[in-house]
């Protein structure tokens, strides 16, 4: 059991012992500055790359540390393989107030050096750039290191401030991480019973014990052969071997003769190569042969650009994208360097070289030398925001950074973070060995374009797309109306655009470094006519000589134009829709219809039937039968008017208080002299009334008759008499002929009166008996 005695400063210096053991704790010092706000309990987690491994050689329990303030880790010791990832994870607890403050947290980083007494965060640390997370959440930290370097070895703390005064915590226990490789080694060797042969197990050896035991793989003269944890076969002097763990095939260990020292073998000088965009570098490899007649080559095994993957690999020399641009050096015997010049990001790949002579080929499988072909570039964080000066290939010790902006060399900034004021209108850039970046800058205004030109139909297909010159690339969100739609793409798509999707949209661009808006767009999604719909003003009943207006009205754009019907006759044509009828009469009654239409359709409204109401005309009354009514007969009385409603009606006599009779019909049966008279019709309706006059005279009966036939007799007998008699008396006196003959004539010009009286008599009694 080790006893360690830890101090926690916190305005009072408190001094306080624990016990370590291997499954025991520590408390961490807290540091004066700043404070926070709960408890927590740490983890410690590792995760290789692929089938990468790790080995926690210690773990610790957490124990809650005096005033709240603790950073916990559960393992105090990690062993993990060149090129896997690592996890190393912490929890920390801290006082939610002091002094009646609340404790926020500011600030979580790891590290491994300081610098005047200040810790470096390792993110801005060169050695580590684009390799390193700081993943936070909950009170639980993880440091995540990918690529692992055997330079990473090395002791990890973590540290936290708050925004309190006097509160601030660094876990002064730490991780310690050691990275290391894998080397073949051979634990036994027997003699074969033919010459220069041995039968060897070989082993992989790393400096610690992984758990599990992971799995490896083979080369034997750079050809990949199949083995788990060791490998046994036969090897003759000229053999190597070597190995490496599964999924990290890229780092084998160097190939080792297993019978003797002058075995064939290829040792790449370095593994990884960082280079910039634009410049040279040389990859190099010493190798072992007893040949003196050979070829040797360099290819290029893989690509990250897949379109220029080539499965067949190709000798640089003979490649039409490497010709002009590479050197194969032989700068002394057993040794060779390529030399690509001119560098492109397509270079990035992994090179390897290979012999050959006629009785042996070292296999190309045996993995190279990566090349990574970066360039220098600001990468933007929203925290601050700041910026920070990254590049894959920085070198080693404290490199020196050149910021601009605008262009414009900023005088002491030679740090690998901009420590000045952000302003989104200016750009910034940064060069590191003489290598200049990209500048970033916030978004310009945004641009939105239609996808069609001319009108937006319903139902069609339209999309907006929002585009902006920012560095970095900005991410878009869309508005209609102030109001903030879901689509937060480049593109706003309208898949089958709705009426309701008419509106004015912008968009805005936004990036670590501003935030821009785009001019407002209008949408206006054109459309036939959807409903056309009549109405009458004033509701209710229209009576004649009022002002009566018709209104069609249609959901419809462009506007619609409108056409009125009555009976299918033409009224009216215009774009208003109001027929107005100012003084309207009872020959407008009728039934109306509209149509509207514009340039992408039409529809009929329905019918609408307009009745106008008016009180009755002057009534005209008919009597039947016509001519004299006489005493005794039967006659009909007719009152008819025009009138809507229709009208009721009523007769009245001259000289008489009540009615006569109702109804549109008055008949008399057997009438008499007293029947004769004035009779008035009057038609009513519950807009008015009106009448009319009619003087019915009755006739006389039989005995007026009677006395005409007897006139008639009396005149038919005397005219004959009166003629024989006359004709007597000629016959007495013709001897006075003369006489006679006068006499004659004036018997003649008498009876001819009375023919004519009679005659006249009989004419007026046919008259009279016309008018019974």
């Amino acid at each position: 059991m080790k006893k360690f005695t830890v101090c926690t400063k916190h305005k009072l210096l408190l001094c306080f012992r624990f016990n370590l053991t291997p499954s025991g704790s520590a408390c961490s010092s807290v540091e004066r500055g700043r404070k926070s706000q709960t408890r927590a309990a740490a983890t410690m987690s590792v995760t290789a790359a692929a089938s990468g491994f790790v080995v926690l050689l210690l773990t610790v329990t957490v124990v809650q540390c005096e005033n709240g303030w603790d950073v916990s880790y559960t393992s105090t010791e990690i062993c993990a393989v060149r090129g896997s990832t690592v996890d190393i994870t912490c929890t920390y607890t801290y006082p939610s107030t002091v002094n009646n403050h609340d404790t926020t947290v500011q600030e979580t980083f790891w590290f491994i050096k300081e610098s005047n007494g200040i810790h470096v965060d390792l993110r801005t640390d060169p050695e580590y750039s684009g390799r390193v997370e700081n993943l936070c959440g909950n009170n639980k930290c993880t440091l995540r290191i990918s690529n692992l370097r055997e330079s990473d070895s090395a002791v990890y703390k973590f540290m936290f401030t708050t925004n309190q005064p006097t509160g601030s915590l660094t876990g002064s226990a730490g991780v310690t991480l050691s990275v290391t490789g894998v080397q073949a080694h051979i634990p036994k060797s027997s003699s074969c019973w033919w010459y220069d042969c041995s039968k060897s197990r070989v082993e992989c050896q790393t400096s610690c014990s992984p758990t599990p035991s992971p799995s490896y793989i083979w080369y034997k003269n750079g050809k990949k052969t199949p083995g788990e944890q060791s490998y046994t076969a036969y090897f003759y002097s000229a053999d190597s071997i070597s190995c490496a763990v599964r999924g990290h095939e890229d780092f084998p260990s160097a190939p080792v003769c297993v019978d003797g020292n002058s075995c064939y073998r290829v040792n790449y000088i370095n593994r990884n190569i960082c280079a910039f965009k634009g410049s040279s570098v040389d990859i190099s490899c010493s190798y072992n042969s007893h040949f003196y007649s050979m070829t040797k080559s360099w290819l290029v095994a893989e690509r990250e650009d897949v379109q220029l993957y080539r499965p067949q690999a190709v000798d640089l020399l003979n490649d039409p994208e490497f010709t002009a641009r590479v050197q194969v050096l032989d700068p002394e015997p057993g040794r060779s360097t390529l030399r690509i010049m001119n560098l492109r990001l397509s270079d990035s790949a992994q090179y390897r070289f290979t012999f050959k002579s006629q009785r042996f080929e070292w296999n190309r499988s045996f993995p190279g030398t990566t090349l990574t072909v970066t360039d220098v570039q600001v990468i933007c964080s929203p925290i601050g925001p700041t910026l920070t000066c990254h590049s894959s290939c920085l070198l080693s010790g404290r490199p020196s950074f050149v910021w601009y902006k605008n262009g414009t060399a900023v005088h002491g900034e030679t740090s690998p973070t901009f420590r000045g004021f952000l302003h989104p209108e200016n750009n910034y850039s940064c060069a590191y060995e003489h290598h200049h970046s990209s500048p970033v800058y916030a978004p310009k205004v945004p641009l939105v374009q239609l996808s069609q030109p001319g009108d937006i139909l319903k139902d069609s297909s339209v999309s907006l797309t929002c585009s902006s010159d920012a560095n970095p690339p900005p991410a878009y969100t869309w508005y209609k109306e102030n109001q903030t739609l879901l689509n937060r793409a480049a593109q706003l798509v309208f898949r089958s655009i709705r009426l309701s999707d008419s509106g004015e949209y912008y968009c805005t661009a936004e990036n670590e470094l501003g935030k821009t808006a785009s001019k407002r767009v209008l949408m206006n999604v054109k459309y036939a006519p959807q409903s056309s719909s009549v109405s009458v003003s004033p509701s209710g009943e229209i009576m004649e000589g009022s002002s009566v207006t018709l209104t069609c009205s249609s959901d419809a754009n462009p506007a619609a134009n409108y056409t009125w019907y009555k009976e299918n006759r033409v009224l009216l044509q215009g774009p208003e829709g109001v027929y107005r009828l100012s003084s309207i009469s009872s020959g407008d009654s009728g039934v109306y219809s509209c149509k509207s239409d514009n340039q992408y359709g039409r529809i009929n409204s329905t019918s609408l039937h307009l009745d106008v109401q008016y009180a009755p005309k002057p009534p005209s009354v008919s009597v039947s039968p016509s001519g004299e009514i006489m005493e005794g007969s039967s006659v009909t009385l007719t009152c008819s008017s025009d009138s809507n409603p229709a009208a009721n009606y009523t007769w009245y006599k001259e000289d008489e208080d009540s009615p006569t009779a109702s109804g549109q019909i008055f008949t008399i049966t057997n009438i008499t002299a007293e029947h004769g008279g004035k009779y008035q019709c009057e038609a009513q309706n519950t807009h008015g009334r009106s009448n009319t006059t009619l003087h019915l005279t009755v006739g006389a009966g039989k005995s007026l008759i009677i006395m005409n036939i007897i006139r008639l007799t009396l005149v038919v007998v005397l005219v004959p008499v009166l003629v024989w008699t006359l004709w007597t008396r000629m016959k007495k006196t013709l001897s006075l002929k003369s006489e006679v003959n006068e006499a004659v004539e004036m018997i003649e010009s008498h009876n001819c009166l009375e023919y004519e009286n009679v005659a006249a008599q009989k004419e007026d009694t046919e008259e009279q008996e016309d008018l019974v």
